[in-house]
């Protein structure tokens, strides 16, 4: 049972490998949900939301109820189960951050093994500087406040490339987000700067979109998460003005590799788009 231990998993898999978990013991015990659901003392609707991952924070004594009426026996299996379980109830940093940014995405991404992201209006996050998020921040008419805390979280999410173990980062952004800094050039200067630094880290590769000429992107951003472990199902985050879209169907990931592939084949090759942030670098 070590494949469901997760203690240096974020909260968010934890969870969503819960789901996955109590799924398989009711599969196993031949139950449907509401035949499990009834037999574990639980209205249909909070059993669905805990096997569905809806409910983020299921507590110790519905998961015990839920393996009791599934069949699952003391020890072994069952206790390592709720272990799972206490250990989904633990929060991330990020959870002090829920308004100004997406916590569940954020969770994900600290898990990742490979980030894959297309961003057609903005530089990527995670290669943001702060000079750069300032300038977003207010021209979406954010407070002081609000500036002071997307800033210091999206500052506090970009340690994870600076891990021992950092995750494989393949951004690609279009020439766009950096036109659109004509009235901040030397934000433009510093952000092209930090863009160079970063790509020539082994685990960063960046492309650029030529604004100028149409590409497969225009539809929005998407972020392409995979994880270490092949039980962790790869998401898709599509990002809403609320929090997001997250798919997990191998039809919807497919769809969206293809995408990206395509947009890896229309936009500058890596060296490229190094030259051209050169270019731009030295005011050419």
């Amino acid at each position: 049972m070590n494949r469901i231990m997760a203690n240096r998993y974020s909260p968010t898999i934890r969870r969503r490998r819960l789901s996955a978990e109590l799924r398989r013991v009711r599969l196993a015990a031949r139950k449907t949900s509401e035949e499990a659901a009834a037999e574990a003392g639980l209205s249909k609707s909070t059993y669905s939301n805990i096997e569905s991952g809806v409910k983020k924070r299921p507590s110790l004594p519905e998961v015990r109820a839920i393996l009791e009426a599934c069949g699952v026996p003391p020890g072994g299996e069952f206790d390592e189960i709720l272990d799972l379980c206490r250990q989904s109830l633990e929060r991330g940093w990020w959870t002090r951050y829920r308004d100004v940014l997406a916590a569940r995405f954020v969770g994900f991404e600290a898990e990742a093994r490979s980030i894959t992201t297309w961003q057609p209006l903005l530089v990527p996050g995670l290669l943001q500087i702060p000079e750069y998020m300032r300038v977003v921040a207010q021209a979406c008419l954010a407070s002081p406040q609000e500036i002071r805390r997307a800033v210091d979280a999206r500052m506090t999410r970009q340690r994870i490339l600076e891990d021992r173990d950092p995750p494989e980062l393949y951004a690609i952004f279009d020439e766009g987000s950096l036109l659109r800094l004509h009235d901040h050039p030397e934000v433009r200067r510093g952000q092209v700067k930090h863009l160079l630094e970063m790509a020539q880290r082994p685990n960063v590769t960046v492309q650029m979109t030529r604004a100028d000429r149409v590409n497969p992107g225009s539809g929005g951003s998407c972020v392409i998460l995979e994880f270490p472990d092949v039980i962790d199902p790869t998401v898709v985050f599509l990002e809403t003005a609320t929090d997001g879209i997250y798919l997990e169907e191998p039809d919807d990931v497919a769809r969206y590799r293809n995408l990206l592939n395509h947009l890896g084949l229309v936009a500058l090759r890596p060296g490229e788009t190094l030259d051209y942030l050169e270019e731009v670098h030295l005011g050419r």
